[in-house]
């Protein structure tokens, strides 16, 4: 299954990405001067839900482009039940 990202769809994804980058850059200096723990965890949940956020993100457009490929008659020579089972799959490792 190949990831057709485009404009804002990729602009979006790349943002929340830098944002994620940001925010685990920030906990690595707070964890280095010695900030308080609850700070850190709140950076940390900060930068995890970036990155949950990203991966659904494409998530959604791969699952998006499946369906677009089925309505438009397409196959890209792959069984519909293994390629809802990779989708699945990845969707999974972000829950």
């Amino acid at each position: 299954m190949e990831l057709d990202l485009a404009g804002a769809e990729l602009k979006a994804v790349l943002n929340r990405l830098r944002r994620a980058q940001g925010q685990i850059s920030g906990v690595i200096r707070m964890i280095e001067e010695g900030r308080d723990c609850e700070e850190v965890v709140t950076q940390l949940a900060a930068a995890s839900r970036a990155l949950d956020r990203a991966g659904f993100a494409i998530i959604a457009t791969g699952l998006q482009q499946c369906l677009v490929d089925m309505e438009n008659g397409r196959r890209t020579g792959e069984d519909p039940e293994k390629m809802r089972a990779r989708l699945e799959k990845l969707f999974l490792s972000l829950a």
